[in-house]
């Protein structure tokens, strides 16, 4: 299952502290590439001291002393727009949300060459921090890299005036001790006000050490807040933590929550749209209140510890549910009329869609499935509005009499289904060769499927069943325009399950079998792709 990952969603370049120089009023510099150089002495016009002998840019004037009041001392009253070489003559809201719209690196380079800009640094809305913005070359889990995190964060947000902060995002940040503690605390505490709308933490320590102040989330200074995303930390709402009337995006990575903590939270979330947890091992029910009507989106993945699923959300549209072999998911009023999409990847789970989804998902339109099982019963009701199959068979070993045919009554079963992909990515299976066995081909009773155009099986190889599935397809799909069989292998199942050498032979066997028993079926109209290893 695609995971996804930890995300760096800032521009390149870096930003990055300085030291103080004596004799030089401003403590904080940024060259041009994004990082921060240290002021030398230098000689030339004013525009020229801009610029540092290795081309980079060097912001010279004190931060406390902004551009405004500057205007003020040489005219002799405040300034109500910016002018001059950097720019028309501009309210100065005007500006600030110009550099609003920039990314990071780019606003900082702008408050180096503009007076204007200079200003609005002080009150720059989206602050990201990354290895990326920060020049750290994504090495700052260790060490003195974590150390320069810190201290680079922590100069830049003491030049911030804490005003108008409505993303703040942390990421891949800190290596977790007591002192960063403190850092976390104090830069949350500036940022989560009543005007926050996004809050990204993700810490780069695995053992959840860090606790979420929760408490400042209280008060009204989350009345904003629209996404939070939280990772490797302990997060421990309580009923007193007051309503997130704005929230819409709850994510937690390796957060350490439970059940009753989260549901606290859920209950006064009532703008809760999506709900993301991953890898959340400490929560074993998770109830969603019928409060949330708003809630269209749940993904579960890899909670190990999870036995319920009780949603009561009325308006839930896409369903996600990805776990350990082992686990067995109870599942309760999941059943909805609303349900268009889902994606399942637990033990049992193709009996399960077979005998219980069709009838409790009526108007469901996209399914994906992971599976290592086969089941072999009928369809027990059918999928009228289904347009989207996509099954993927590649973990555990399979049995050797594995029936892909079997799988056809699930386009039996979905009669408005437009694009089938089938995926048997399972080098391990070692079939009688095609060529041997297909003397007489059977054939699945059926009437034709008229919707069916886009079919793909990825993982082709020259197994039985599997040529019996896609010569089936090509007779029951009156309108199919587009069949592709690849036969080629991926680079981890030579690694793990095979040399070249075998893999190439699999996919020639394939590919003989193709020719002798598929292609002569297929329309001249169908656009046959077959995929080959390259020589």
């Amino acid at each position: 299952m695609q995971q996804q990952q930890e995300p760096a969603r800032a521009s390149g370049g870096s930003i990055a502290s300085r030291n103080k120089s004596k004799g030089s009023p401003c403590q904080q510099g940024l060259v041009a590439h994004g990082s921060v150089a240290s002021p030398g002495k230098r000689k030339g016009s004013p525009r020229q001291q801009d610029y540092v002998a290795d081309g980079s840019v060097d912001l010279r004037t004190d931060i406390n002393r902004t551009p405004r009041q500057e205007d003020e001392s040489s005219q002799g009253g405040p300034a109500k727009d910016y002018s001059g070489p950097h720019g028309p003559h501009l309210p100065e809201d005007i500006w600030c949300h110009i550099h609003s719209l920039m990314p990071l690196r780019d606003a900082a380079r702008a408050a180096c060459v503009s007076r204007a800009f200079k200003f609005s640094w002080r009150c720059y809305p989206k602050l990201t921090f990354s290895e990326e913005t920060l020049g750290l070359d994504g090495h700052v889990n260790r060490n003195a890299d974590a150390r320069a995190f810190t201290t680079k964060v922590d100069h830049i947000l003491e030049k911030h005036s804490g005003v108008g902060i409505k993303t703040l995002e942390l990421l891949g940040a800190l290596d977790y001790n007591a002192k960063d503690r403190s850092y976390l605390d104090k830069w949350l505490q500036m940022a989560i006000t009543p005007v926050l709308e996004e809050l990204w933490l993700y810490l780069s320590s695995v053992n959840n050490k860090y606790e979420f102040p929760c408490l400042i989330l209280s008060h009204g200074n989350a009345a904003s807040l629209r996404r939070l995303h939280l990772s490797k930390c302990t997060f421990r709402p309580t009923v007193g933590l007051g309503c997130l009337r704005s929230l819409t995006i709850l994510s937690l990575l390796q957060v350490r929550i439970t059940g009753d903590e989260l549901g606290s939270l859920l209950s006064s979330s009532f703008a809760l749209e999506r709900l993301e947890l991953r890898h959340c091992e400490k929560i074993s029910c998770l109830a969603i209140p019928c409060l949330l009507l708003r809630l269209n989106y749940l993904e579960v993945l890899y909670c190990k510890n999870l036995r319920i699923i009780e949603n009561k959300a009325p308006n839930l549209t896409h369903f996600t549910l990805v776990e350990c072999k082992s686990l067995q998911v109870q599942l309760s009023h999941l059943a909805s009329s609303q349900m268009k999409s889902v994606c399942m990847d637990c033990p049992g789970v193709i009996g399960y869609i077979r005998a219980k989804l069709a009838s409790s998902m009526p108007n469901l339109q996209s399914l994906l499935i992971y599976s290592s099982e086969m089941v072999d019963a009928p369809m027990s009701s059918k999928f009228l509005h289904l347009k989207y199959l996509n099954i993927i068979l590649r973990r555990g070993t399979f049995s050797l009499s594995y029936d892909y045919l079997s799988l056809a009554s699930f386009l039996g079963a979905s009669p408005s289904l437009e694009t089938f992909i089938l995926d048997v990515w399972e080098p391990r299976m070692e079939h009688v060769s095609a060529s041997t066995d297909l003397s007489e081909p059977r054939e699945m009773p059926g009437h034709n499927h008229g919707k069916l155009k886009n079919v793909r099986i990825d993982g082709f190889y020259s197994t039985k069943s599997l040529i019996e599935l896609a010569c089936h397809i090509v007779h029951i799909a009156t309108s199919l325009e587009s069949l592709i069989l690849d036969t080629r292998d991926r680079p981890r199942e030579i690694f793990y399950f095979g040399t070249r050498r075998e893999n190439i032979l699999k996919s020639r066997r394939a590919l003989v079998a193709i020719q002798t028993y598929i292609r002569p079926k297929v329309p001249s109209t169908v656009q046959f792709l077959v995929l080959e290893p390259c020589n």
